[in-house]
């Protein structure tokens, strides 16, 4: 059975830092996915960033890029998402999941928003954790 699991969420001022990590146990392909997605108060989720565990590549959403910075330590089986330069709207939960396929985490990442039933289409994701950034 495959559990993910976020941490590092909390409070910060704009312009402040934070660290997630998304920590993935029982997946037993080699190659998989990894996705930040979020999902603001009142608000549909959409995709933040991606990491595959194949080749190291990683993908941003425009809004983060120069930002957010996301790596992984497979020894720790965990994906972090450096956060630098927060603001206001990056508040939200932050959720992780883990995918087989690259190409159905980056289509979910290019829709922007994604539907409850879009997000469906990923089986795995964690509980999230909260990011708030106050003015």
């Amino acid at each position: 059975e495959v559990h993910v699991v976020e941490s590092g969420g909390g409070s910060v001022q704009a312009g402040g830092s934070l660290r997630l990590s998304c920590v993935v146990s029982g997946f037993t392909r080699d190659n998989y996915t990894i996705g930040w997605f979020r999902q603001a108060p009142g608000k549909e989720r959409e995709g933040v960033s991606a990491i595959s565990s194949s080749d190291g590549n990683t993908y941003y959403v425009d809004s983060v890029k120069g930002r957010f910075t996301i790596s992984s330590d497979n020894a720790k089986n965990t994906v972090y998402l450096q956060m630098n330069s927060l603001k206001p709207e990056d508040t939200a939960v932050y959720y992780c999941v883990a995918e087989e396929s690259r190409s159905l985490v980056l289509a979910l990442m290019a829709l922007g928003t994604i539907t409850t039933r879009q997000a469906g289409y990923l089986e795995h994701w964690g509980q999230g954790t909260l990011v708030t950034v106050s003015s």
